[in-house]
């Protein structure tokens, strides 16, 4: 008696947009092999919004953005299939990846999730150094298994119960469109990070404020390489420390924000 087929494994595809348009187009297309496909937009000003609600294999639900964490979760939700695919919008599944996705998900001997090491793109020219050779993030995952830590809520972090591999083939990471939009997000990174911080109690520190984000250029650009990059390199390294100081500048200004309500409560 022939034994029986395992049935094909169905996949989510998640993402999560704010003012993508530049980016997504490319996301979307390299993903049209999941099953579903489900954006969850914080109300995109750019045509984002619009350009998914016309988009015919795309099911798009606006929700107010609080932290990178809490929309990851609210977008999990969303997932019918228990395989999710989780993607930035700026990150494109080449056809081999594709192909070792699809074998991963439904071979009987899965782990529970998956790591995938990035390739990153400086516009449309790799970005081989500058700290990112060795940048890795869950991306598949069994929704079953797997949810994002409250604990952070920049640079998500996924707990898994159970086993993570690693596959072969790397996401494309389109890292950087132009100046102003790179500097916007790492400006972006470091404020949600000072209120990360600002959560566990850890307090301003000018000391810390002049050594780390000199200490996060010399090491991404010296001994991580980034030298090797040139121009290129030198601006990522560059606006990568600018997040950094921008994280204890925020820091610095909740605090005496919280000082100043402290002060106005007071008999």
């Amino acid at each position: 008696m022939a034994g029986l087929s395992t049935p094909k494994q169905k996949l989510s595809a998640l993402i999560i947009t704010y003012n993508e348009m530049g980016y997504i187009e490319k996301c979307l297309d390299s993903i049209s092999f999941a099953d579903e496909i489900i954006v969850v937009d914080s109300f995109s000003t750019d045509g984002t919004y619009e350009y998914l609600l016309d988009h015919p294999k795309v099911k798009v639900i606006q929700n107010p953005f609080e932290n990178f964490t809490a929309q990851k979760s609210y977008t999990l939700k969303q997932a019918t299939n228990d395989w999710v695919l989780f993607l930035d919008a700026d990150e494109v599944v080449t056809e081999k990846l594709q192909e070792e996705i699809t074998a991963t998900i439904n071979n009987p001997n899965a782990h529970e999730a998956y790591w995938f090491y990035r390739k990153f793109m400086f516009k449309n020219e790799p970005l081989n150094f500058s700290g990112w050779q060795t940048d890795k993030n869950h991306r598949l995952f069994r929704k079953s298994k797997a949810h994002f830590t409250d604990r952070k809520i920049v640079h998500e972090t996924l707990v898994v119960d159970g086993k993570s591999g690693i596959l072969t083939e790397k996401l494309t990471h389109f890292c950087y469109k132009n100046y102003e939009d790179y500097k916007g997000k790492m400006l972006k990174y470091g404020q949600l990070k000072a209120k990360e911080d600002f959560y566990k109690e850890k307090h301003f520190n000018y000391f810390l404020m002049t050594i780390k984000p000199f200490w996060k250029f010399f090491n991404h650009y010296i001994l991580r390489l980034g030298i090797l990059d040139g121009k290129k390199g030198w601006t990522i390294c560059y606006l990568n420390a600018l997040g950094v100081l921008e994280r204890f500048r925020e820091l610095k200004r909740l605090e005496k924000k919280n000082e100043l309500a402290y002060y106005l409560v007071m008999p």
